[in-house]
């Protein structure tokens, strides 16, 4: 699995890291069933510490988006083809997508280029996760 991570980003490393895999997912690059490196192999790979990929590995799980267990490690749990999202998934991703829009908004951005932004991106992933 290839990430790319921005050491000096001030985004925290387990939350880039956590975003390259939901991105892979939304993108098709993983699907329900893959297995992740492990935490000490993606450590290594990256040059970061393993607890560092721990803690972004709990988030998603936390998430519902990977399984881990002793014997088959961090398995994608779910994949755009997976089905409808569980309950009450919708209203907490909109408190943080009202949080995202706030700051694309305050920082100057027209709901037209907003609007344009997001449907741009979504239809990213659909090109790609459409079988």
């Amino acid at each position: 699995m290839l990430l790319t991570l921005d050491l000096d980003s001030e985004a925290p490393i387990y939350l880039q890291i956590r975003d390259r895999v939901v991105e892979a997912i939304a993108d098709g690059d993983l699907a329900e069933g893959d297995t992740l490196p492990s935490t000490r192999q993606l450590g290594a790979d990256l040059g970061i510490n393993f607890h560092t990929v721990n803690k972004a590995y709990d988030l998603l799980r936390a998430q519902g988006l990977i399984r881990i267990n002793r014997k088959s490690g961090a398995v994608i749990r779910r994949d755009a083809r997976s089905g409808p999202a569980e309950p009450g998934f919708a209203d907490e991703w909109q408190e943080r997508l009202r949080t995202l829009l706030a700051e694309a908004v305050a920082l100057g951005l027209d709901a037209d280029e907003v609007t344009g932004r997001c449907g741009a991106v979504l239809e990213s992933f659909r090109v790609r996760t459409v079988s």
